[in-house]
């Protein structure tokens, strides 16, 4: 089987023995100004001297190519895998990229994926490479799989076969945004069966008041845990905090209760 990999504009060999070792060895945080010969020899470090291999991304659609940049940016050791050598190319001066096929399973085992702690499948539009490249993880034991869904139709099968987290990215971008154009939010964040964050401006009642005065939870069963006033520092709310008029909250709960709440003028 043959891979082409590249790394920051450089093609390295693509033989599976250079793979399995720069794949399988540790990688450090990698900034702006790192050079090629470091960020490899931080990939050279063992396994064993490591709690995490780092994160898979396979697919460079919208999606994937997304994800890897900001995990990239955010100083995780990504590696991105990819059929289409155009995108291969595209990518390369920017994150690691592997090209191979991953709806074989020889393919993932080659680049060193039970090294691999997090694997996101962000291929979403292609279905059955979609469920094939899943199934082949849950058959490997990979420990969390990330797998993107357009339908839920198609969630139910990633999540059947073994997917342990199912992301809808065009839904969830599309209810977000739904929310913040319908109401007072200035941000909108669900994390799980219905439980949300939300950045808003705090209603009047609240305005000149502690929490511990307003009885925000006792009334409307959402949660301030925090705010941000002008020109100051995030700071997480206590009982003792006080709104002001021209402070941003941040508040937890229900996204039902959350509605409501915001609604007050």
């Amino acid at each position: 089987m043959s891979f082409d990999y590249q790394r920051k504009g450089r093609s390295l060999a693509d033989t599976h023995e250079d793979i399995l070792a720069l794949e399988r060895s540790s990688g450090a945080s990698r900034g702006a100004g790192v050079s090629i010969a470091q960020s490899v020899a931080r990939r050279r470090r063992t396994t064993e001297s490591r709690n995490d291999a780092g994160v898979l991304v396979i697919g460079l659609g919208r999606f994937g190519s997304s994800l890897a940049l900001t995990l990239d940016r955010m100083g995780q050791d990504v590696l991105a895998v990819e059929t289409n050598p155009q995108l291969v190319a595209n990518y390369a001066d920017r994150i690691s990229v592997v090209e191979a096929d991953c709806t074989n399973p020889e393919a993932l085992e080659q680049i060193g994926i039970r090294d691999y702690s997090v694997v996101v499948v962000g291929v979403g539009t292609a279905l059955e490479a979609s469920v094939l490249i899943t199934g082949n993880l849950v058959d490997l034991g990979t420990p969390q799989i990330w797998a993107k869904a357009i339908s839920a139709e198609h969630g139910r099968i990633l999540q059947r076969i073994g997917a342990h987290h199912v992301v809808f990215p065009e839904s969830d971008a599309g209810n977000r945004v739904a929310h913040l154009v319908s109401g007072k939010l200035l941000d909108y964040i669900e994390v799980e069966d219905g439980f949300t964050i939300v950045k808003m401006r705090p209603p009047k009642e609240t305005q000149g008041f502690t929490l511990e005065q307003s009885r925000v939870l006792e009334k409307y069963g959402v949660t301030i845990i925090g705010v941000k006033s002008p020109g100051q520092e995030f700071i997480y709310a206590t009982p003792g905090t006080r709104i002001s008029a021209n402070d941003l909250i941040v508040v937890s709960g229900h996204s039902e209760l959350l509605e409501r709440f915001a609604a007050r003028p």
